[in-house]
């Protein structure tokens, strides 16, 4: 824009300094059509007419020129276009007897307008787009939470497959996620909030429950099949409801007791028949049922008005700071022995730090898409989606591994699905209806 505007003052310039002595004669040529134009009144003749003296004018003539519309620039350079019988004229070619000058204005303002007040148009207008289809990137939003979870968990499992170390990558996971909060912050999407000596106690018990839990969860991929695990996180509502009743005191209805029935039944029936049974995988699902279940309670005692994305990101930190001592002590000196010679014999060393490095960042990116899903629909359309989410997990789970189960096991599974999706749909009908009692 600056080239073309400097190109037509130095053309507006040198017309004027070699080209208004008088009168001029002019053919015009417009959409075919020859007309015959008469003289033009002569322009006064400047005082500069010096290469020196246009020369020292120019920057003065740029700011003027770029200060006005186009059609006020082509205007000024071109008296001829404001003849009226050049109106709804869509090409005009002037030849002037003396020499010739082309002046080329922009067809649109936007040449001479603001960087920054182009960006914030084009920034209003993709707001509107937003908010015009908000189905549509919540639907975006729901298919990214799956796809990263499905992908995170089948990469979880391939890792443990050859590096049987679930302290180790549970730390790699919160690391990289940790190492991708940093980044954000320092670019400033988005804007560190503050945190104060109050709130960061509040976070501890939070963010120990969310170690517990994650490792827990980690130590049963490894030990057993992905879709048994996420059976018996399937139990999860179970603690949830009873931590409420007995811990909290909080009464819970008997609806939403019988939901719990089939889930409690369905796991059994699964647990049961699983190929992949073991005390270690079914426990340590267990303890993660149960440190999750804790940690929803204290997140809700440790609400903030601070966003997901930024709390989400203290909890990561926190939570890393507890894993790397577990995973030093537990797994260290077999990691340093054979644990990470063995790993890289078998996939080689740039497959291996490539896949610590992707599974952790899917880990932070599909819990990160969780929260901000969940502010973004109804407490029921985020239930619905929760199970829905897990029921795609056992199934890709099942696919990509190829993991053979028996009838009963496919059966309690999906009974157990159905009780968490009852359960869910009750729980979400009944904080709707708080929510609107405290609105009336």
């Amino acid at each position: 824009m600056a080239a073309s505007a400097t190109a037509a003052v130095v053309g507006s310039a040198f017309a004027l300094g070699f080209n208004v002595v008088g009168p001029r004669s002019v053919s015009i040529e417009a959409s075919g059509v020859r007309n015959s134009i008469k003289p033009v009144a002569a322009v006064t003749q400047p005082a500069w007419r010096s290469p020196s003296q246009i020369t020292a004018k120019l920057p003065a003539l740029r700011s003027s020129f770029l200060a006005r519309s186009s059609v006020a620039r082509a205007l000024e350079f071109n008296p001829l276009l404001q003849s009226s019988s050049l109106k709804n004229v869509s090409g005009v070619n002037v030849r002037r007897n003396v020499g010739s000058t082309v002046c080329m204005a922009s067809a649109s303002d936007s040449s001479g307008d603001d960087p920054a007040e182009v960006a914030k148009e084009k920034k209003e207008e993709a707001q509107g787009f937003l908010a015009k289809y908000p189905a549509l990137v919540t639907g975006f939003f729901f298919f990214a939470w799956y796809f990263l979870n499905v992908i995170f968990n089948i990469m979880n499992k391939k890792i443990y497959n050859y590096f049987p170390y679930p302290y180790f990558v549970s730390a790699i996971h919160l690391a990289v996620g940790v190492v991708y909060c940093l980044i954000s912050w320092m670019l400033g999407y988005p804007k560190r909030a503050p945190i104060d000596k109050e709130l960061f106690m509040m976070l501890i018990p939070v963010s120990i429950c969310h170690a517990l839990g994650h490792v827990m969860t980690n130590v049963s991929f490894a030990a057993v099949a992905v879709s048994f695990t996420h059976t018996i996180k399937a139990l999860e509502p179970f603690f949830s409801a009873a931590a409420s009743q007995f811990v909290l005191g909080q009464s819970i209805s008997l609806p939403l007791w019988l939901s719990l029935t089939p889930i409690v039944l369905g796991v059994s029936m699964a647990s049961m028949t699983e190929l992949s049974f073991n005390w270690k995988g079914f426990i340590s699902a267990m303890t993660a049922n149960v440190a999750f279940t804790y940690r929803n309670i204290y997140s809700k005692k440790a609400m903030t008005g601070m966003d997901s994305t930024n709390l989400y990101a203290y909890i990561s930190i926190i939570s890393l700071a507890l894993c790397i001592p577990p995973a030093i002590i537990i797994e260290g000196p077999a990691l340093l022995n054979s644990g990470f010679s063995d790993a890289i014999t078998k996939v080689g060393m740039q497959k291996f730090l490539s896949d610590l490095f992707w599974v952790g960042m899917f880990y932070h990116l599909y819990n990160q898409l969780a929260n901000n899903t969940l502010e973004r629909v109804a407490p029921l359309t985020h239930a619905v989606g929760n199970v829905l989410k897990r029921v795609f997990v056992i199934g890709f789970s099942i696919v990509v591994f190829g993991n053979k189960i028996s009838t009963q096991t496919g059966i309690g599974t999906a009974i157990a699905i159905g009780g968490v999706a009852l359960y869910s749909f009750i729980k979400a009908r009944q904080e709707e209806a708080k929510i609107a009692k405290k609105a009336a």
